[in-house]
């Protein structure tokens, strides 16, 4: 059987020459060597655009080779290097996308502390000789997608929630008696009320009229009453009115962000429903009461094609869920999760941990209270339910054939 590092071996995939290639958002910087380590062009910068690519793909064509046995490397630098990659990999060139952190490793174990593009470019070359890299994963058109409209998704709910806590921060100090009148200043009507009249003073010098018409425009049911609650708690105002147009000002822009940001946000729930409609790989993913639409959407983003996993554990790994020990002779740490790879997966999986708990009938609610009553700590339990949840996930993304088995997480679980 093959190893991860013999799959780089010049030798065995016929290579003559490998190339090293630093990418940025600019520019970028190559080098090429034989297989004998020896250089060929020294590093080299050229344009990371199409005009960058046709000096550096002459260089390539000036060799005694076909592309076939030319092996390119690059790092897995956000999204910068995604055209170049394609282009080469039209062309027929063996292409290796390598993590950051392998280069950086490397790096160090040659002894080499200076870093710069043309050191990079040389390392990933000479990571590609050594044979000991391990390529990285190059996702598919739909999970790039997925994980487009994911990770967008998260940044922007990210945002609303800033955003509502400044203008809940904002309307403390403006108006603090208005959540006698709306409960929660961040849904639609408050919000239209707090970009129309943002602090007591505007209210009160509003009167009630312009107020009450405002009101019946909107689709929930408030009417002149309401109005005439709130310029009366206005007038009784306990605001000091201390930078009243500033603060005014920031009230009215963070209300319209929220209110965009909202819509936005709407839009991509849209856009990744119609994604998981139209792809079956996730209805056993669907089938699981304590997976939502976003959680099976992440899911299916972060784990990309799971085929390329032997056995669960390695997806665990993938995940970050695997326990690390660090020890040195008497000393022992603490056993603690690795926490590599995406953040993303595992704040979702501990959203739905935290669900199942609380979920009627959840078999994953069953397996967590049955490892706290064997003495298990609550936080660990809740880790080893995450754990559980990583494997169910993968193994029905494997098997796309099969229906979610509940029996299969807890035996006795709650009917």
């Amino acid at each position: 059987m093959k190893t991860a590092a013999s799959t780089f071996s010049p030798e065995e995939l016929s290579i003559k020459y490998v190339c090293g290639i630093d990418i940025g958002s600019q520019s970028c910087v190559g080098c090429i060597l034989r297989s004998d380590k020896s250089v060929i062009v020294k590093t080299l910068p050229f344009a990371n655009a199409r005009q960058g690519w046709q000096l550096w793909e002459e260089k390539l064509s000036q060799l005694d080779a076909a592309p076939s046995q030319i092996l390119i490397g690059m790092e897995a630098t956000s999204r910068y290097g995604e055209n170049l990659y394609h282009e080469l990999e039209q062309r027929g060139y063996v292409l290796r996308l390598l993590h950051p952190g392998q280069t950086h490793q490397f790096h160090q174990q040659q002894g080499l502390r200076a870093k710069t593009d043309r050191l990079d470019a040389m390392t990933i070359a000479k990571v590609l000789l050594s044979g000991e890299a391990r390529a990285g994963y190059v996702p598919s058109e739909r999970i790039a997608t997925y994980r487009e409209l994911v990770r967008l998704h998260t940044q922007l709910s990210d945002e609303t929630a800033a955003y509502q806590n400044e203008i809940q921060a904002l309307v403390v100090v403006l108006f603090p008696e208005f959540t006698q009148v709306f409960a929660a200043p961040c849904l639609p009507t408050a919000l239209a009320v707090l970009k129309a009249f943002p602090s007591a003073q505007a209210v009160v010098e509003a009167g009630v009229e312009p107020i009450a018409v405002l009101l019946h425009q909107m689709p929930a049911h408030f009417g002149r009453p309401t109005a005439q609650k709130l310029v009366a708690c206005a007038r009784k105002s306990g605001s000091s009115g201390r930078a009243v147009a500033g603060r005014s000002m920031s009230l009215r822009i963070l209300c319209d962000q929220l209110e965009h940001t909202q819509a936005n946000l709407a839009r991509l729930e849209a856009e990744i429903e119609q994604l998981l409609t139209n792809d079956p790989g996730v209805k056993g993913l669907q089938q699981v009461p304590e997976f939502g639409p976003k959680t099976v959407a992440v899911l299916r983003a972060e784990l990309g094609d799971v085929q390329r996993f032997a056995r669960t554990d390695e997806v665990i790994a993938y995940g970050g869920m695997d326990i690390e020990i660090k020890e040195s002779g008497l000393w022992k740490g603490k056993a603690k999760l690795s926490k590599h790879g995406s953040g993303l997966l595992r704040r979702m999986l501990y959203l739905a941990a935290l669900r199942s708990i609380h979920l009627q009938g959840s078999a994953f609610g069953a397996y967590y209270r049955r490892l706290v009553e064997r003495g298990l700590k609550k936080g660990s339990a809740l880790m080893a339910v995450m754990r559980k949840m990583l494997a169910v996930a993968a193994h029905l993304l494997m098997h796309e054939e099969e229906s979610y088995d509940p029996c299969k997480v807890c035996v006795s679980r709650v009917g």
